[in-house]
């Protein structure tokens, strides 16, 4: 590398250093670490892009498809980790960053289903999340008249965490803008999968398919998802949003369901017993929607 060619890195990585975790550098004691002066919060902007006005005339063809993300592979890591709680507060999984959101009020958009019709409340989630057993000897203690206190060693109780997401559900339409002559992709829906908390650690149901914990219409929670980071491995200084992170398509995804005459029966329902068809059969789809734009473009 020559001297002109190191100058530009040194200098491009020192502009870098400002998008770090914010007073890193500056910080005498770790409490100021990731604290902004007020000359910084005034002058900071920074705020999810905004998505383009799309005139339904503009839309030549559009397909809706829904896709399932797998946290266990590698470039799916930086939604799923970190699982611990004793990281920085600016280090986050992104169930946890979805499942504060919705906690704290920010995040009002939640449904039962990516068809998003059916609300769903705060309590039915927070439900969905926890089980509490009760012990044979706290069913004795119970039986013989006494009370049981809510920490009580008789008392288990179960709750989802981080760590038991399997992976993700995304819902999204793909559609060909004709003003300006190019295929897109927006983002309309997201659901985290978790094991069902009634069934989970068990032996007999640790095969069990994952369930749908809720529904979050996309576009409603992107100021919450742009305010937290994603680990990017490559350079710590640079850590991109989840907004941008899932509006960039950085992970890997694999379509399992595409809206279709037959009540949108998915991939599985047609292709029985036979993963590699299925996947197979993913990537048909996937090719349909690709060779659409290049034969717009063929004379």
């Amino acid at each position: 590398m020559n001297w002109r060619n190191f100058l530009l890195v040194a200098v491009f990585s020192l502009s870098t250093l400002s998008f770090a975790q914010s007073n890193l550098l500056n910080a005498k004691t770790p409490a100021e670490i990731g604290k902004k002066t007020e000359a910084e919060k005034n002058a900071d902007n920074d705020k999810p892009l905004p998505y383009g006005y799309i005139g339904d005339r503009d839309v030549f063809m559009g397909k809706t498809v829904w896709e399932i993300i797998d946290v266990d592979q590698r470039v799916n890591f930086p939604m799923y980790y970190p699982v611990e709680a004793n990281l920085s507060p600016d280090r986050k999984p992104l169930y946890d960053v979805l499942k504060q959101g919705i906690r704290d009020g920010k995040i009002t958009e939640v449904y039962d289903s990516g068809y998003f019709t059916t609300k769903k409340t705060l309590e039915e989630i927070e439900k969905s999340l926890k089980k509490i057993d009760t012990t044979d000897g706290g069913k004795e203690i119970i039986n013989a008249g006494e009370k049981l206190e809510a920490d009580s060693e008789f008392i288990n109780v179960t709750e989802i965490s981080a760590y038991d997401i399997k992976g993700y559900k995304i819902k999204g339409f793909w559609y060909f803008d004709k003003r300006q002559g190019e295929l897109k992709y927006r983002l309309q829906g997201i659901c985290p999968l978790v094991p069902d908390v009634n069934t989970m650690g068990k032996e007999e149901n640790k095969n069990d398919e994952p369930v749908e914990l809720f529904w979050i219409y996309f576009p409603a929670a992107r100021d919450i998802l742009h305010s937290a980071k994603a680990f990017n491995e490559r350079n710590s200084a640079m850590p991109f949003t989840f907004d941008h992170l899932l509006n960039a398509r950085r992970f890997h995804a694999v379509i399992y369901l595409e809206e279709n005459v037959y009540g949108d029966r998915e991939i599985k329902d047609y292709m029985k017993e036979n993963s590699q068809m299925q996947l197979l059969e993913s990537e048909r789809v996937k090719e349909k929607i690709r060779n659409f734009e290049l034969d717009m473009w063929n004379y």
